[in-house]
């Protein structure tokens, strides 16, 4: 007869809780790593249908989110190791980050022009820091973004548009 638990505490089978897809993917990258090595790149080895390479790059890249048993079982079983910093693809923007980029394209375009009725199908093109990182953004269709929502942007977005001369209606 099977113990009773106590109430509130979850059934465990004694060992982590991983996910199938995880569990799977690691007994298939065992199995490679048995015979030879990992692959390291997505799309060079698929065994059973797991893209093997891809699930090797997740581990890596996703290092901190494993369980300290995962990393010590990619690490000592199968030689996974995490990916350093120069691997790691830079962080995504957020959207604030994205508004601001567009504003500064909007400021450019003002200073430029003196006015912000921008053609709908307009490119800005602005250089971003110290590295002269140069980016293309799609200012006229972002433009007619800003003022078809003007309901619902924050007054501060509002001021700072009403600052360079945006026109909130399209005439």
């Amino acid at each position: 007869m099977p113990q009773p638990r106590a109430p509130g505490r979850k059934k465990t089978t004694g060992h982590a809780a991983w996910t199938a897809p995880w569990a799977r993917a690691r007994w298939r990258s065992s199995e490679r790593a048995a015979g030879g090595e990992l692959p390291t790149e997505p799309g060079n080895v698929v065994h059973q249908g797991e893209d093997l390479g891809r699930w090797v790059r997740a581990q890596r890249l996703g290092w901190d989110k494993l369980t300290t048993v995962q990393q010590w079982m990619c690490e000592q079983v199968l030689g996974i190791t995490p990916a350093t910093e120069d691997e790691k693809p830079p962080p995504r923007r957020t959207q604030a980050d994205k508004w601001a980029l567009n504003y500064q394209a909007a400021k450019q375009f003002y200073e430029r022009e003196g006015h912000l009725q921008v053609p709908l199908k307009h490119v800005e093109r602005i250089v971003l820091g110290e590295d002269q990182e140069e980016r293309e953004l799609r200012l006229g269709a972002w433009i007619g973004n800003q003022r078809s929502r003007a309901a619902t942007l924050p007054p501060e977005r509002i001021e700072q548009l009403s600052a360079i001369g945006m026109r909130w209606t399209s005439t």
